[in-house]
């Protein structure tokens, strides 16, 4: 009785050792897994362990907050109501009536990235659009009054300059690595609360014909961006900017899930213009056209063309001294095929004044081809090249 109760401790004993082990390998399963974890853009995540979970993004949000600052704008706006005194004194006084203001200041606000540690600072266009006077607020508490560089109502940028020493430059992410399902974070100054950070992913890329800008190459996101986040962060999760938020589709007037940032290489872009010559540089042709549709093809007889239908032409610019007529199909610039309106406004911006760009197309029914030599692009023509 004594040698089966010492071989069934004995078992047991086997069986406990089985099961601590087998314990002890998931616990080391789960630690690599835990280590191992990345987000979709393959950056490791900024995690701490609190049992199975990830903790969140608190690196990446400690890393860009503060390189982005509230923006307080001061506009002069119409008065929409008058007082019972001023009535009263008019109709007795007539045309002896002291003249009222007319105007009164109107405060609103919006958020902005530093960009550049002299103390330049990225925001939209429609944000200090019309300002009479604006004021930058850091994550740190300081304030400083603002300077206006220049702006590209094109793209709805702007650039502003304070001066203020030991400022935080954001962390720029390399565009070619932002995928769709990436995990981004939003951050920005919405209704005046303080600085916030909502969290979602990249819902696409490459968007267009989704405002009136000019050049469009949205990136798309369900980070939720609300009034006074315009101007701000779009980052990764390893605090490097990829965009700046700028507007959000909506039917309601609040976030709807359908957000959209201005990708960092075209805002970085357009700032090192601004910042060097007070406004960007882009290549003009001085042309209007639409897209081929099916219905304007097959009325042609031309059903397989590809291109864009000439529709006006600036009087002695650049598309006029090269021969372009209403009318014309051009199909090719530099040899390259144009499928889009879009094609060419980003292929003619492309280019600098003064270069010389080969065109090929259709003039009633016939090939042409012929040179024309850009100009700098006005401020604020919106389908015209």
């Amino acid at each position: 009785m004594k040698k089966l109760s010492a071989s069934i401790i004995y078992f047991f004993n086997w069986i406990l050792l089985g099961l601590l082990a087998g314990l002890i390998i998931l616990l080391i399963q789960g630690r690599i897994q835990i280590t191992l974890f990345t987000d979709n853009s393959g950056a490791a995540g900024n995690y701490q362990q609190h049992g199975t979970q990830p903790a969140g993004y608190s690196n990446a949000v400690t890393e860009a907050a503060p390189s982005v600052v509230s923006i307080q704008i001061i506009r002069l706006v119409e008065k929409t109501t008058e007082s019972a005194d001023d009535r009263l004194s008019e109709l007795f006084l007539g045309k002896h009536a002291p003249s009222r203001e007319k105007l009164k200041p109107q405060i609103t606000s919006g958020s902005g990235v530093i960009l550049d540690a002299r103390g330049y600072v990225l925001t939209n266009y429609h944000v200090i659009a019309g300002a009479e006077a604006v004021q930058i607020t850091l994550d740190d508490g300081r304030k400083a009054i603002a300077k206006l560089v220049g702006n590209d109502p094109d793209t709805d940028l702007a650039v502003l300059k304070i001066d203020l020493d030991k400022l935080p430059q954001a962390r720029i992410a390399d565009i070619n690595h932002v995928r769709t399902g990436d995990i981004v974070l939003a951050i920005g100054y919405p209704y005046k609360i303080g600085q916030t950070v909502t969290q979602g992913i990249i819902s696409a890329t490459g968007r267009t014909q989704v405002s009136s800008n000019t050049y469009e190459n949205f990136l798309q996101t369900d980070a939720a961006i609300n009034p006074g986040n315009s101007g701000g962060a779009l980052i990764n999760t390893r605090g490097e900017i990829i965009g700046i938020n700028s507007l959000i589709f909506t039917k309601t007037g609040g976030f709807q899930g359908i957000g959209f940032a201005i990708p960092i290489d075209l805002a970085k872009t357009v700032m090192e213009q601004i910042t060097a010559y007070g406004y960007v540089v882009r290549g003009w042709l001085g042309v209007e056209g639409v897209d081929l549709s099916p219905q304007i093809l097959n009325r042609i007889g031309l059903p397989d063309i590809q291109g864009i239908l000439i529709t006006s032409i600036d009087h002695d610019g650049p598309g006029d001294k090269a021969g372009l007529e209403t009318g014309d199909i051009i199909t090719h610039i530099n040899r390259e095929q144009l499928t889009s309106v879009r094609d060419i406004l980003n292929k003619i911006a492309a280019g600098k004044p003064g270069d010389s760009f080969a065109i090929e197309g259709l003039r009633q029914r016939q090939s042409f081809s012929t040179k024309a030599v850009l100009d700098q692009r006005p401020v604020m023509t919106q389908e015209a090249e």
